[in-house]
């Protein structure tokens, strides 16, 4: 049975969630800012992934830092979104997943730098 790893699954489907919006956001003809969420929403779980492979606690650690980078920079874009009048499309529920995502990376680096030293 495969280890639970919940990281690796949150942001696996944060990154689902991120295709959806991008898919209605394009509907609604919004295509700078839904381009920029859905590089930066499905590169997170990208360097998750690519963490647990890593070779080293330092490339772990790397790692987990830009998929930190992008969930921050994800929370950004859905923020704009969400203040702007560029969709009517709800976006709060995504807001609070990477607000999680964010909470979750930041203990992973910070416990993963300590075991650096």
């Amino acid at each position: 049975m495969k280890k639970e790893n919940v990281i690796v699954d949150r942001s696996f489907e944060f990154a689902l969630k991120i295709i959806e919006l991008y898919k209605i956001l394009q509907k609604e003809n919004e295509f700078i800012i839904s381009k920029q969420l859905l590089r930066s929403g499905t590169s997170i779980g990208a360097n998750v992934q690519e963490a647990t492979a890593g070779f080293s606690k330092k490339d772990f650690t790397h790692k987990m830092s830009i998929a930190s980078k992008e969930a921050r920079e994800t929370r950004y874009w859905l923020q704009l979104l969400n203040k702007s009048n560029l969709t009517n499309t709800d976006v709060d529920v995504h807001l609070k997943e990477v607000e999680h995502l964010i909470s979750i990376l930041t203990k992973i680096v910070k416990t993963a730098q300590q075991n650096l030293k």
